[in-house]
């Protein structure tokens, strides 16, 4: 089968993996398996006998489920259960501070050192003595945060021993006649935010999360979708880990792309192109007509390009210039129709494109106080603040008018260069990196549009231009497929 890149949506496949289990489609039903009506009166028998031999306390009976409560079809051989049947719910209990060392019987864990482990708790910090056993839970619990900000994450941990974990935790211990794995990919298959109650501090809701209705399989099949369901996770991670090595060799590659490309070292000059420096007279020429059409206004000269500035060699037939010497002034106005709205938010720069323009009907819509850069159609933004220093990309065409936030330095160069060349000459590292540089301010740092202006950038023959675009399209274009066969 054919495929165009490496990208895929792991988590949409994790949770359709978990979908299809907890449906009893992700392995084969075994008519040898002992039904899951009998596990149950199994199960039922067992918290008869902890009450009778007061090791837990009877709890209130749950409700019986009814035919609307059951969201899909199952298999003959499985039962609709509620969570509070198969697990018993408990709350954290923090410590006392002088009772946390470093050293003890149990481990102690708070919420925050979910972030420490993955799926197992094997990562220890703090340890509690015998004072806490009575609060313990025991191995093979799941956790997860119960109290607090850290609810909406939705992890869900597995102790590997007995262990104390704080008051903002809570945990599932299952019954002896569950898997342990199985009721870990039950819970995670659960929409945790389904349960959360209160927005100021968000709490599990104990009482919903017990009544929920939940499919239960035969112990044996329980034991086989928990080993299918880790089995095809441990392939997702290493499909992720390869389309990160490729998104990382890609980024590479194009950047080494872009480089050679500035230094004029990625396609042959010609000797009969008409050399940089004629280009420039040009542009003059142009620039000084428009000056005397009055469509743009006459800028103050930039200051002379010294060789102590220039960066790095590049071929006899180029020419060092700085940036706002080809560069038409931006234009600014009030919008008065409707338009389009490019914010630094609307460009992805992962693929250096405008995705999200918003659409503004003058009369209707408040325009925002920056929005008063008119855009033409592949003039190109260059964000001048951080974090979006590499919003970088070519405006769009659209029927609509279309105004910028000032968020961006646009840059219209002039009739005789190549836009498409310019907007390769500023994603290479050459310009981010020295942009980056020249960043100032503490809370909001930024590029000054002088120091964009002044900046010095190489500049080949308008034929030159045209092919290493061309070139480097090529490569960027063969760079983003994936090689794939049938």
């Amino acid at each position: 089968m054919k495929t165009n890149s490496l990208d895929f949506d792991a988590q949409a496949l994790r949770e359709k993996i978990l979908d299809l289990a907890m449906r009893g489609k992700l392995v084969k039903q075994d008519p040898n398996d002992e039904s899951a009506s009998v596990l149950l009166e199994k199960i039922k028998a067992e918290k008869a006998e902890l009450v009778k031999e007061k090791k837990i306390k009877k709890s209130k009976p749950l409700p019986e489920i009814t035919d609307d409560e059951k969201p899909f079809d199952i298999p003959d051989s499985w039962e609709w259960v509620r969570l509070g049947w198969i697990g018993t719910l408990k709350n954290g209990k923090t410590p006392k501070k002088e009772d946390i060392s470093d050293q003890g019987s149990y481990p102690y864990f708070k919420v925050k050192d979910m972030n420490n482990n993955q799926v197992y708790m094997n990562n220890i910090e703090n340890f509690v003595n015998e004072k806490y056993i009575n609060q313990l839970m025991p191995k093979d619990t799941i956790i997860f945060p119960k109290n607090g900000g850290a609810v909406l994450t939705a992890k869900k941990r597995i102790l590997i021993q007995d262990s104390l974990v704080d008051l903002n935790t809570g945990g599932i211990i299952p019954n002896s006649n569950i898997s342990f794995k199985y009721l870990f990919y039950l819970f995670r298959n659960l929409n945790i935010k389904d349960y959360v109650k209160g927005s100021a501090v968000p709490t599990i809701d104990s009482k919903k999360l017990r009544e929920t209705v939940v499919p239960l399989p035969p112990l044996e099949e329980q034991s086989r979708i928990a080993a299918k369901i880790a089995q095809l996770f441990a392939l997702l991670r290493k499909v992720e880990s390869s389309a990160q090595q490729y998104a990382k060799l890609q980024t590479l590659l194009k950047s080494k792309v872009l480089d050679l490309a500035m230094r004029g070292k990625l396609v042959k000059q010609d000797p009969n192109d008409e050399p940089a420096s004629v280009l420039l007279e040009k542009i003059k020429a142009e620039k000084e007509q428009l000056i005397k059409e009055k469509k743009i206004k006459k800028s103050k000269p930039l200051p002379p390009i010294s060789d102590e500035e220039k960066p790095f060699d590049i071929p006899d037939s180029w020419e060092w210039v700085r940036l706002g010497e080809i560069l038409k002034p931006e234009s600014h106005k009030k919008p008065s129709i409707d338009f389009t709205y490019i914010d630094i938010a609307s460009v992805d720069n992962k693929i250096n494109k405008v995705i999200a323009p918003t659409k503004i009907v003058i009369g209707k819509d408040k325009v925002a106080s920056r929005a008063r850069q008119i855009l033409d159609k592949n003039d190109i933004l260059f964000s001048v603040v951080r974090p979006y220093l590499k919003n970088i990309a070519m405006v769009p065409d659209t029927k609509q008018l279309q105004i910028g936030s000032t968020g961006f330095y646009v840059l219209k160069p002039f009739k005789l260069i190549n836009r498409q060349y310019i907007f390769y000459l500023v994603l290479s590292n050459y310009v981010i990196q020295s942009m980056t540089k020249k960043m100032k301010g503490d809370n909001s740092p930024s590029i000054r549009k002088g120091d964009l202006q002044n900046f010095i950038v190489p500049l080949p023959s308008l034929p030159e231009q045209s092919r290493i675009v061309n070139k480097i399209t090529q490569l960027f274009f063969l760079l983003s497929e994936e090689k794939s066969s049938t």
